[in-house]
């Protein structure tokens, strides 16, 4: 995800060199947050919960990740919460382990397959409405440019994306239950009855081409996520519930020749729920001046991920800091005086 296209530095001077088509400002349709960082309109229904003290996000964050940028390596050191690719297991797994009571121990994956970060020795459900989501505009495009020089591919994926369509325009998302409202609201029943960690991922972020539309469609879809979250829960379980939205890297600062951006480095979490004290963009911000950017193109990673997590895991479920650093996010550095605890 885009950190600087949903959660946009305007007043950082450098900003609008680096963005001359995606950047916004408040005079542009930018929703102003607090006079330096503004909220991209394509996530307007969030700001009830921005007013309300249930929404807040965290800037120039990432995990160890670094250099490579590669979705597959990027995406399974997001999901284990190791420093490296040595951890084979999910984190929320592990943490099913460490909650200290047995009745919060229960975890569900909404997805066709249990997903990574929830993959384990520990005992973890997996359901969804379908056995395939549909694939996300980023997913077509990527697919596109792979099969370009083979002409015979490019001609299978073409009639793959007409049939796509015309089941679409057929079913429809309602009736295939395949769209992320459903997916939140199943999650949000969840939470509610029997289980007391969920996850499930929205995918559509790597913007390259086009970004402008593609990023509003994505941003869409988060915050259907997360408005139907609190929908679907209700009042008493959404003032104890936290939703925590992390992505395996940010993009790059600079836009790029196709009116997108490309992998880049720190990025942006969203931190959501009526058990958090929100209304606050936190982080230490590194600027965008180009000496301020890793390897003179993405934003400065300033904080770990992987801390955020662990003070939301340390908060409501009342896991040690030493079991987090040990068993939970091995490497990471935390303890009770991290600025996350005082979300």
């Amino acid at each position: 995800m885009d950190g600087l296209d949903l959660v946009q530095p305007y007043g950082d001077p450098a900003y609008a060199a680096l963005r001359p088509k995606l950047g916004l400002t408040p005079d542009t349709g930018l929703l102003d947050l607090d006079g330096f960082f503004g909220l991209n309109p394509a996530a307007a229904d969030l700001m009830p919960l921005w007013k309300s003290g249930e929404l807040s996000f965290v800037q120039a964050v990432s995990t160890p990740y670094r250099n490579q940028r590669s979705h597959f390596d990027g995406q399974d050191i997001l999901e284990t919460g190791g420093n490296d690719k040595s951890q084979k297991t999910g984190w929320l797994n592990r943490t099913i382990a460490a909650i200290p009571r047995t009745e919060g121990r229960k975890a569900i994956d909404i997805s066709s397959s249990m997903e990574l970060i929830l993959t384990g020795p520990n005992d973890a459900d997996s359901w969804s409405s379908q056995t395939n989501f549909a694939l996300a505009e980023d997913e077509i495009h990527f697919l596109d440019r792979l099969y370009a020089e083979d002409p015979a591919f490019a001609r299978v994926f073409d009639e793959a994306k007409q049939t796509s369509s015309s089941a679409d325009s057929l079913y429809g998302d309602a009736k295939r239950g395949g769209g992320i409202a459903d997916i939140a609201r199943l999650a949000g029943g969840m939470l509610t009855k029997d289980y007391r960690l969920a996850s499930f991922s929205i995918n559509g972020w790597d913007t390259h081409v086009g970004q402008k539309a593609q990023f509003a469609k994505a941003v869409g879809d988060l915050t259907v996520a997360i408005n139907t979250l609190k929908q679907a829960m209700g009042d008493d379980a959404w003032k104890k519930t936290v939703v925590l939205a992390v992505t395996e890297f940010g993009r790059t600062a600079r836009e790029n020749g196709t009116s997108g951006t490309d992998h880049g480095t720190g990025g942006t979490a969203v931190i959501a729920g009526g058990a958090i004290l929100g209304g606050k963009v936190l982080g230490d911000w590194p600027g965008l001046a180009d000496d301020k950017l890793l390897d003179g193109r993405d934003l400065m990673p300033t904080g770990d991920v992987r801390e955020i997590a662990a003070a939301m895991l340390y908060r409501q479920f009342g896991i040690e800091p030493s079991t987090l650093t040990a068993k939970v996010f091995p490497g990471l550095t935390f303890d009770t005086s991290s600025p996350y605890l005082k979300v």
